[in-house]
């Protein structure tokens, strides 16, 4: 009997007081198998957490698709990037949230939600840039001194 999926690539994390595991499988997609365009490879991700004392277990499993081909993303290449992408995700939706509160802001409509989150991420985006670590210090900060705010995009 085939397998469909090759053995999978995993990790193991601990920290912010859980223990997770992380197994990624792959699979090549066949011409006529899925209507995505441009779908490389099918993708089965299972995560499995637990706190440090070993209960509350909690497994969540992903499918997913992507147009990358095995030789250029193979297993552990393509979990580290899901790790990565999900990682810079929740950094920002944070920062965002908690120092623009952006959860409670009222604006919703048109594209006036669009434009205010790419502003808020601009912002973010230059003081870290800038060598800041803590934005909401940073922006502190700048609305002490506006000129150096200006300064940051040129002006």
């Amino acid at each position: 009997m085939r397998k469909i999926f090759p053995p999978p690539h995993k990790t193991l994390d601990k920290g912010h007081g859980r223990i997770e595991k992380r197994e990624i499988q792959v699979a090549p997609v066949k011409e006529g198998q899925t209507n995505f365009p441009y779908a490389a490879q099918f993708i089965k991700l299972l995560r499995t957490t637990t706190d440090l004392k070993g209960s509350n277990r909690k497994q969540v499993i992903a499918y997913l698709v992507t147009s990358r081909s095995s030789e250029r993303a193979d297993a552990g290449y393509l979990l580290e990037s899901i790790r990565g992408h999900w990682s810079i995700e929740n950094s920002l939706h944070w920062v965002r949230d908690v120092t623009f509160d952006e959860d409670r802001s009222q604006i919703r409509t048109g594209s006036a939600p669009r434009v205010f989150a790419s502003i808020r991420n601009l912002a973010i985006s230059l003081l870290r840039l800038n060598g800041v670590k803590c934005i909401a210090s940073g922006l502190r900060k700048l609305s002490w001194n506006p000129e150096r705010a200006l300064g940051l995009i040129g002006v």
